[in-house]
């Protein structure tokens, strides 16, 4: 990395320290990150890109850009929360905030992911305004990557549609190229209407939904032996009909998400989660209202890309960690289970030789050939679809921290999560600074998306009449 670049991070890295730390204590949930999104605007329009509000009818996602010419490189940014995990920062137990007890938290380190892309944004800008190289810098605020499949929404309006590379990253516990696919999933409430009586004096005249609910969940798990093995299927009682049990339930609705390989697997299984859900509500006498939630694709990899990002990862050298870093990260992997710092260990065995890092410093072995997959699911996926697509795992948390976890969520202020952080932001730029000056590489992993996609076009997994969560 020349060094205007390196001054340049060293100049701004203060301030985008403070952006992350203020959407940390935000802490807003799906569609509801106003402030954060806000944040965001504010600072880079500061800059002179062109804001574009209300993406996709969307309030809380937007479209910063600056420059008019050369190819359109996309930072993607991610600002929400997950409910419940709510925190105090720096806590070594779990311990919510008691300024905001119950409430939100940021477990999955999006606050730091949306600063990320914003700081590489801005160090593109920086690097295209003293070079004279001409690109169009994008960052996209992407709201509602938990639960609400954002980009999906976004991509059914074709925001992305003119984009040659898109780049993003994700916070972890170490760092490498994110080289696996994930799941496509279909998310829908299984509403029951049944009819209330009194559960004693006359139960013969009432038809329970509650009962449909159960009924339904039972034969969902009798489906698990027939379904795919990498197929994943979860649900969440959201509401069971009420407080009195001496009442028959005539509401009761449940909330399933459906997990499988690719897109049309997860469709099918989903059809027959239905068929199961219609099932239960002939066995109870009750009517099932289904209602289409959400959804996104699987991810599509790119060898192209992944194998710039790696070699600009390499460049960078190790994340070096300062010893009183290092201290305080032991402590919180001391509050992990073994089975916790073992996910991460096992994949990484032929890089830690047996060893556990405290914090992970080094980076992961990439393997153009390796088909593994993740087993969750991400929005970016269908941004994958559409245009090549890169992302990276940086560490930013001591070895072994679990994703969605309250100890992710006490360490996302740390010294160790902003450097993390800011190697993200290098790690992003210095790889679209490569695309800028190689434009072959950009045409050589369009092509290759062509050839993953087997001819197929994109097709949004959300139906064209299936309206933004927001507005049901």
């Amino acid at each position: 990395m020349h060094s205007t670049l390196q001054d340049f991070f060293a100049r701004e890295t203060p301030r985008m320290t403070a952006l992350a730390d203020q959407i940390w204590s935000l802490a807003e949930l799906r569609y509801a990150e106003t402030a954060s999104a806000q944040l965001h605007m504010d600072a880079l329009a500061a800059l002179g890109f062109r804001i574009t509000r209300n993406v996709a009818g969307i309030p809380t996602a937007f479209l910063a850009e600056w420059g008019d010419e050369g190819p359109v490189l996309a930072f993607l940014g991610e600002y929400d929360a997950l409910s419940g995990l709510n925190q105090e920062s720096g806590a070594l137990v779990c311990t919510p905030s008691v300024d905001s007890p119950g409430l939100a938290g940021h477990g999955c380190g999006h606050h730091l992911l949306g600063t990320s892309a914003h700081f590489a944004a801005i160090a593109l800008q920086a690097h295209l305004q003293h070079t004279g190289e001409k690109a169009r810098v994008r960052y996209y605020g992407c709201p509602a990557e938990e639960g609400g499949s954002g980009k999906t929404f976004m991509a059914r309006a074709g925001v992305f549609d003119d984009v040659d590379a898109a780049l993003t990253w994700h916070p972890a516990s170490f760092s490498g190229v994110f080289s696996q696919s994930t799941l496509a999933n279909v998310q829908a409430k299984f509403i029951f209407h049944g009819k209330a009586s009194h559960a004693a004096h006359s139960p013969h005249l009432g038809r329970s939904a509650l009962d449909a609910v159960e009924l339904m969940n039972v034969g969902v798990n009798y489906l698990r032996e027939h379904m795919p093995s990498d197929a994943r299927v979860h649900y969440a009682v959201t509401d069971s009909g009420g407080l009195s049990p001496n009442v028959v339930q005539a509401r009761a609705e449940v909330l399933y998400l459906i997990r499988a390989a690719q897109n049309h697997e997860a469709a099918e299984l989903y059809e027959r989660v239905q068929n199961v859900a219609r099932g239960a509500a002939l066995m109870t006498d009750c009517r099932v209202e289904i209602v289409f939630d959400k959804a996104c694709s699987n991810l599509l990899q790119n060898t192209t890309l992944n194998q710039v990002l790696h070699a600009q990862m390499q460049a960078l050298g190790p994340l070096r960690v300062a010893s009183e870093e290092q201290g305080k990260a032991g402590a919180f992997q001391a509050t992990l289970s073994a089975n916790d710092i073992d996910a991460v260990s096992r994949p990484l065995s032929a890089v830690l030789r047996g060893q556990v890092p405290t914090v992970f410093e080094g980076l992961a072995p990439y393997d153009p050939a390796a088909k593994d997959i993740m087993f969750g699911s991400t929005d970016v996926a269908d941004v994958s679809w559409i245009t090549p697509t890169v992302q990276a795992w940086v560490a930013c948390y001591a070895f072994g921290t679990p994703l969605h976890s309250w100890q992710m969520v006490s360490q996302g202020q740390s010294a160790l999560a902003h450097a993390g952080m800011v190697r993200a932001a290098q790690a992003l730029a210095a790889t679209a600074i490569e695309l800028v000056r190689q434009p072959q590489l950009l045409e050589q992993a369009k092509a290759e998306l062509l050839e993953r996609r087997g001819g197929q076009p994109y097709i949004c997994p959300i139906p064209a009449d299936v309206p933004l969560p927001f507005l049901r």
